[in-house]
């Protein structure tokens, strides 16, 4: 991910924290919070791997995996808001595909996730293999 695309200040942090709507299910928490400046900033996420999840490989494995998630849906997530990812403790047993379908899941009740932009790249993709 660029640096465009990063939180990594503490105050960033606790910002969306204070002023973003959480949202979750058993593996991942997501924080959104709604910028005010509407005019083609992307979206940023923040990572948050606590050690009790496993060891340092595991951590970066997760963190890992969340990253790639945002990176393939990209166009389809909603652009100008702030994102903040807080992985549970079952992420650490999810491999790449449990981990997209979960994140999957806590962005669409996030309701920030525009579904038809997905699955026209889905069509697009599964016609070209």
């Amino acid at each position: 991910m660029k640096k465009a695309f990063r939180i990594k200040k503490n105050s960033e942090f606790q910002a969306v924290f204070q002023g973003g709507q959480s949202f979750a299910n058993r593996q991942f928490v997501v924080y959104v919070l709604k910028k005010a400046d509407t005019d083609t900033v992307p979206f940023r996420i923040g990572l948050s791997v606590s050690k009790k999840i496993g060891n340092a490989v595991k951590r970066n494995q997760i963190k890992r995996y969340i990253r790639q998630v945002f990176t393939e849906l990209k166009e389809g997530i909603e652009q100008c808001n702030d994102y903040i990812i807080i992985a549970r403790k079952p992420s650490a047993e999810m491999d790449f595909h449990e981990v997209k379908k979960s994140l999957l899941h806590v962005l669409k009740k996030a309701n920030v996730l525009d579904v038809k932009s997905m699955s026209k790249k889905e069509n697009r993709k599964n016609r070209t293999v």
